[in-house]
C-alpha cells in the first residue's frame, strides 16, 4: 500500500496556480557526491512506491541525472502518471551563484533531470565562488562576496519565464533574508536549513513564518553518515527514552517532532525499511511533556560551514557566515 504524504500550501504562481509541497522529501545527496549515482535510479524507484512525491536533488550532489532517469521510468511502469505526481526540488552551486550564470545552471539542471521545469529552485548556499567547477569542498582562494540581490533578480526571472514553480534559498540567517527581501519582487517560497531536536532554530523559524516563507529542515536526525555529522541527535537519551516509550524509532520521533512545529522536511535514507518508518508519523503524536522535554534539549549546531570560512575570504569566521545562528 501506497502511504500518503500531506502536503503543505506555498505561495500561489503568478498565474494563480496552487502550489503544495509534500511535507516528507526524500534527500538525494550522498558523501562523497556521485558514490551512489549507479544504484539511485533504483533507490528513487523504490521511495516512488512506498508513496514518497518529494525529492531534494542539487546540481553538486551529482544526484539528478538518475533522479531523471528515475522520473522516466516510474511513468512507463505506471507508477505515477506523469512528472506532474511529484515535487522535484534542485539547487543552484556556488560557481553559478552570479547574476548571468543562474540561468545557464537552471537550464543544466533541467536536460540533467530531463524535464521542462522545477517545483522549486534554491540558492544552497549564500556563498559565491568564481571557479567554473561545481565541486565541494570550494576551493578557498576561489571564494568571493555573493551580491544576493543580483543572484535573486537572476532566480526571479527563471519562475517568470516557466522554468521553475518556486523560488527559494537554503541555509540563510534571518539578516540574509533580510537583505535579499529588501529588493526582492518575489519572496522565497522557503529556506532550507539545518533542523533536528537538538538545532531548533526558534528565532529563523519565527522570522520565516511572519514573513510568510516555509520552512524545510535537512539533517533532521543529526546526518551521521555525512563528513560533518554526529551520532548526537541518534545518541540523545532524551529522544531514547520518548521513543521507547512510544513503541517508535528515535527517527520517528525526530520526525514527528520537527512535523509538528508546521514546517517541511527532507530525509535521506536509502533502505527500504526506514524509507517506510520515516514516513510513518502521522497517525500518532507527541504530547505535551514529550514537547517540553524536547524543548529544553541543549542546544548544537551540526554543520558549521567550514569549507566557505577563509582568513582572506568574505565570511572570516563562521558567525559572518551563519551571523547570530549558531
Amino acid at each position: 500500500m501506497v502511504s500518503v504524504i500531506p502536503k503543505y500550501s506555498l505561495a500561489s504562481s503568478s498565474n494563480g496556480e496552487k502550489i503544495t509541497i509534500p511535507l516528507i522529501g526524500l534527500g538525494t545527496a550522498e558523501y562523497p557526491f556521485g558514490s551512489s549515482s549507479k544504484s539511485m535510479k533504483d533507490i528513487i524507484l523504490q521511495a516512488i512506491q512506498i508513496g514518497y512525491r518529494h525529492f531534494d536533488s542539487a546540481s553538486v550532489y551529482q544526484s539528478e541525472s538518475p533522479l531523471g532517469d528515475a522520473i522516466e521510468d516510474a511513468i512507463k511502469l505506471g507508477l505515477i502518471e506523469s512528472r506532474d505526481d511529484l515535487f522535484i526540488t534542485s539547487k543552484l552551486w556556488c560557481n553559478a551563484a552570479h547574476h548571468d550564470l543562474v540561468l545557464p545552471a537552471l537550464q543544466k539542471t533541467l536536460k540533467n533531470l530531463k524535464l521542462e521545469y522545477l517545483d522549486l529552485y534554491l540558492i544552497h548556499f549564500p556563498v559565491s565562488v568564481k571557479s567554473s567547477e561545481t565541486e565541494f569542498p570550494v576551493k578557498k582562494e576561489d571564494l568571493v562576496p555573493i551580491d544576493i540581490n543580483s543572484v535573486w533578480e537572476a532566480m526571479e526571472e527563471c519562475k517568470k519565464l516557466g522554468l521553475v514553480k518556486s523560488i527559494g534559498v537554503s541555509n540563510f540567517s534571518i539578516k540574509k533574508l533580510e537583505l535579499l527581501l529588501s529588493k526582492a519582487n518575489i519572496l522565497p517560497a522557503v529556506n532550507q536549513v539545518e533542523m533536528n531536536p537538538l538545532w531548533q532554530q526558534t528565532k529563523l523559524r519565527e522570522f520565516c513564518k511572519e514573513k510568510g516563507i516555509l520552512i524545510t529542515g535537512y539533517s533532521p536526525l543529526g546526518a551521521s553518515g555525512a563528513r560533518w555529522g554526529s551520532n548526537r541527535v541518534m545518541g540523545c537519551e532524551v529522544l531514547k527514552e520518548i521513543a521507547q516509550k512510544k513503541g517508535k524509532s528515535i527517527a520517528q520521533v525526530c520526525l514527528r517532532w520537527v512535523y509538528e512545529q508546521g514546517v517541511s522536511v527532507v530525509v535521506k535514507t536509502f533502505n527500504k525499511e526506514r524509507m517506510k518508518e520515516n514516513i510513518d508519523i502521522f497517525d500518532w503524536e507527541l504530547s505535551e511533556e514529550e514537547r517540553h522535554k524536547i524543548s529544553q534539549l541543549p542546544q548544537h549546531k551540526g554543520y558549521p560551514g567550514l569549507e566557505f570560512i577563509w582568513d582572506q575570504g568574505p565570511y572570516k569566521a563562521v558567525e559572518e557566515l551563519w551571523d547570530d545562528h549558531i
